[in-house]
């Protein structure tokens, strides 16, 4: 209880408390901005936390990652470009409530559920810590293989509902993500012999592309780059309703809470598989889950809520055992080591209020969510107003400096209109972009667990189901594969069954 008191005291600090705000505004502005990241926000608050002391400097981290993931809802709702990687999973499902004239339930209810799973992952951070990390630790190549599979099946809920095409998209964005050098012989693959793309395609070129330029195209295409936008999608009102919102939709709330977090617990996978898994898990147990996609909240309020569940999971192997649970912690566990808080078991004991502290801090950079992400929605709402041309060409100019952003080279901008391009004529034929996303995400972990676990099994299968957990978790991405198949299997079979009968009955 000492503990806890002193570090009530330490967060109180007015320098701890004015660095919490500044940087909430910094990562509001990031992650609103399409294609600067939440980890790029991160990077580029290291230099500052040189000067600062080792409590503002976590907390710098802390509250701008949160802001930013968040933000990240704010461009794909209002202009279908995700601002933020782990938006992309519900970005066409906000897109289409903002063209019904729902954009500021749609923004409400990510923003609530958004704060619910943050809270609900601080929670599960503080109690549950060492136990969580220890899970962590032991899960292996094999693990991790499952794992990916499983999110990778994802695209079978999230895509249209033709799965055929679903299934030719996600092998779309499995293949861009082979691009580049194999990761055990270090042979080029399909660069074509182009420098540029021996470190494979970046993804988040890739993502503006598909999402933000083929969406200009569509409005060239379909004449509305000229039209304003209708006075129903102007976003007022954003918490009208969304208690109601939140109390019936509580089960994906909660459901959503805790899988992102154990989701952001494991290491390397963090809150942007969390929000694809949990956006699917929504589709799969959904009532109604023909509504998704054509603007249905239910699944855009279970994937908020495991995105910054996930984010506060990832801290858990990052304080109790140093290891990173995504990039973002990657970066605040170097600044922890160059403060002189070495991250691990002794942490606990020899700085215990340092680490309370931490959580305190993460309580407040949730609960600041509300008021802040309430005025950043609101200011952006204003994009609303601006004629199509001018914003048309603000959005191309915000996608150039965010493609060019990521490794400073024109290439990449070059890659996010290829991708354009590309999403556009796929669109026309009735391709959803999701899974290409997917595929591009999970394609490199999947390929390097499969490589890493087939050389420690020696080439035997078997091996990925030697283990307990693997076993489990390979059972269960085959029954997500083998069950939709065998019941269509069965759908057929009925078909033919009671076609068979009438030519039975007239001959």
């Amino acid at each position: 209880m000492h503990s806890v008191i002193q570090a009530v005291g330490l967060v109180l600090d007015p320098q701890v408390l004015l660095t919490v705000v500044l940087a909430s505004l910094f990562g509001l502005f990031v992650g609103a901005v399409p294609g600067l990241t939440a980890t790029m926000a991160t990077a580029l608050l290291v230099p500052i936390t040189f000067f600062m002391d080792p409590l503002p400097a976590v907390a710098a981290i802390v509250a701008c990652t949160a802001m930013a993931i968040t933000a990240g809802d704010i461009p794909g709702c209002l202009l279908r470009i995700p601002g933020t990687p782990a938006s992309a999973a519900y970005t066409d499902e906000t897109f289409a409530m903002t063209k019904r004239g729902l954009g500021a339930q749609a923004l409400g209810a990510s923003l609530v559920s958004s704060v619910i799973g943050g809270i609900v992952g601080t929670v599960v951070l503080i109690l549950a810590a060492p136990a969580l990390a220890r899970i962590a630790l032991q899960f292996s190549s094999f693990e991790y293989f499952w794992l990916a599979l499983i999110g990778l099946s994802c695209a079978a809920f999230v895509s249209s509902d033709d799965p055929v095409r679903g299934f030719v998209s996600l092998l779309i964005g499995l293949f861009i993500a082979s691009v580049g050098m194999d990761g055990v012989s270090g042979t080029p693959r399909f660069t074509l012999g182009v420098t540029e793309l021996l470190g494979g395609i970046s993804f988040i070129p890739a993502m503006i592309g598909m999402f933000a330029v083929s969406e200009i195209l569509n409005s060239l295409v379909r004449g509305t780059a000229r039209e304003r936008f209708a006075a129903t999608q102007k976003v007022t009102g954003v918490f009208r309703g969304i208690l109601g919102l939140i109390r019936h939709y509580w089960r994906n709330v909660a459901r959503g809470s805790v899988t992102g977090t154990l989701i952001g617990v494991l290491p390397g996978a963090g809150g942007d598989i969390a929000a694809w898994i949990s956006y699917a898990t929504a589709k799969r147990f959904s009532k109604t889950p023909e509504k998704f996609g054509t603007g249905h909240p239910e699944g855009v309020i279970e994937a908020g809520a495991a995105n910054n569940g996930g984010l506060s999971g990832a801290w858990v192997p990052a304080l109790v055992f140093g290891i990173p649970g995504d990039a973002v912690t990657a970066i605040a566990v170097g600044v922890l080591f160059m403060k002189g808080l070495n991250p691990g078991p002794r942490l606990f004991e020899a700085q215990a209020e340092m680490l309370y502290a931490v959580f305190i801090i993460f309580l407040i950079a949730n609960l600041l969510l509300l008021p802040f992400g309430w005025a950043a929605i609101r200011l952006a709402s204003r994009i609303l107003t601006v004629p199509r041309p001018q914003l048309m060409a603000i959005i191309l100019l915000f996608c150039v400096v965010g493609s060019f952003a990521i490794n400073n080279t024109v290439f990449d901008i070059g890659l996010m209109l290829g991708f354009g391009i590309l999403a556009f004529l796929l669109s026309l034929a009735g391709f959803p972009v999701a899974p290409i996303i997917l595929g591009i995400v999970l394609g490199p972990l999947l390929e390097q667990n499969f490589l890493t676990s087939m050389v420690i099994a020696g080439g035997d299968i078997t091996g990925f189901f030697e283990r307990p957990v693997a076993a489990a978790l390979g059972v269960a991405a085959i029954l997500i594969w083998a069950v939709p198949l065998g019941l269509a299997g069965l759908r057929l079979l009925r078909g033919c069954t009671r076609a068979a009968k009438p030519a039975e009955n007239n001959s």
